[in-house]
């Protein structure tokens, strides 16, 4: 059983390096992009965004399953806010760190944002064997044992080449939105949790991904969550 919680700068290869770590653990995988998927599409296998064998096809209706289920217990509990509808929570799942750290739109507030927020991740690491990227994941499950966490980061300039290479844009556009993302992020764990986002005391170990390839980093943190071992109480 292994879930990793993976915290990323900008630009650091969360995305590549989460996937492929999930890959060499046999695990799944779960980012904004899937998460938001699974909540416009709920009861249906995302399949536009989970690869198509036999282990990510149940794990795509597993992650439906997940959010329909949140839902129900949101009426059942008397929730009458906009975000319990399906289309309400892909909008709050799809928050990006800027988006949600900046004043909240009237109608979700701070308070049902975070709950929603919660609530998903702790239904996703409940039934282990996960890669969960960022959105305050290594807050959320910290007082979990058997949780692995993990911070990415590299330095500005090669992290502002890298996002212009992945998402064809100017350096000039890309150091623009790196910037921004840096900002939303430090903002978003600030507002939500109180904590410094890059502080290593929340995280077991922390890699500078221009050190090394993709492959490696995941070969890394892949051994660490083998060899990590829960602790007696």
């Amino acid at each position: 059983m292994a879930v990793l919680t993976v915290s990323s700068q900008i630009g650091a290869g969360a995305i590549d390096i989460g996937r492929l770590t999930a890959q060499q653990l046999g695990i799944d995988y779960v980012d904004q992009e899937i998460l938001v998927e699974a909540a416009r599409e709920l009861g249906v296998p995302v399949e536009a965004v989970v690869t198509r064998d036999e282990r990510t096809a149940s794990f795509g209706e597993r992650l439906a399953h997940t959010l329909r289920h949140f839902l129900e217990r949101s009426a059942a509990a008397g929730a009458a806010d906009p975000m319990m509808g399906s289309s309400g929570l892909d909008v709050v799942l799809g928050r990006t760190y800027s988006e949600a750290a900046a004043e909240s739109p009237e109608e979700v507030s701070d308070d049902d944002y975070i709950s929603t927020l919660t609530q998903v991740v702790n239904d996703l690491a409940r039934h282990d064997n996960v890669v969960i990227i960022g959105r305050g994941s290594q807050v959320i499950l910290q007082d979990r044992p058997d949780v692995t966490h993990a911070l990415l980061g590299a330095p500005l300039d090669y992290r502002i080449a890298t996002y212009a290479a992945r998402n064809g844009l100017s350096e000039e556009e890309a150091a623009k939105r790196v910037h921004e993302g840096d900002k939303g992020r430090v903002s978003f764990h600030r507002k939500f949790f109180k904590i410094d986002v890059d502080d290593p005391v929340h995280y077991h170990l922390m890699l500078n991904t221009q050190r090394m390839t993709a492959e490696q980093a995941a070969a890394t943190l892949s051994a660490t969550v083998r060899g990590k071992t829960v602790q007696p109480a």
